[in-house]
């Protein structure tokens, strides 16, 4: 994919990306600087969460794809996708600040929706309702299916084409 000809890429994540991942989490986390704490405690409550989210996502989701979504051969986010299902799960997909609204999200997101229908397959998310990716995941044709307290349940459902 190319953006303001820079290279976006995707490529499997690793140990070393554990900095970086923390990092990219802080990124996405901006009610942490509402917290009136000494920076070492934001930091050390932010860790733990992040370590949470993680061990939720491997219990959950053991078999997913975690990728490092690269511009330039630089992290600038991740995508965390389940291909082992009957459907496919977009477990989290995010981008640094810096590197939001340029379109890269959506393209990403159009190229899993453009394999989901290659294989005939369903897409399925949770998205926090305060998200504002929430109407790019209406815009590219997610439908809500479920309302938690917190989160909606949203899936894509790829048209059949009935030339075949």
């Amino acid at each position: 994919m190319q953006d303001s000809a820079q290279l976006v890429t995707i490529r499997p994540a690793t140990r070393d990306d554990e900095g970086f991942l923390l990092h990219l989490f802080a990124g996405t986390r901006p009610e942490f600087n509402l917290l009136d704490l000494p920076e070492s405690q934001k930091q050390a409550l932010m860790s733990m969460q992040f370590k949470a989210q993680r061990q939720q996502y491997d219990a959950s989701y053991p078999e997913a794809e975690s990728g490092i979504i690269l511009r330039d051969d630089r992290p600038i986010g991740r995508m965390l996708v389940d291909r082992t299902a009957p459907e496919i799960t977009l477990i989290d997909i995010a981008l640094l600040p810096e590197h939001r609204n340029a379109g890269i999200g959506t393209d990403l997101i159009q190229g899993l929706l453009a394999e989901a229908t290659g294989a005939r397959k369903p897409v399925r998310l949770h998205v926090l309702k305060s998200n504002r990716a929430l109407r790019l995941y209406e815009r590219l044709g997610f439908s809500r299916v479920g309302d938690q307290p917190m989160y909606f349940e949203m899936l894509f459902q790829p048209t059949v084409d009935r030339q075949r």
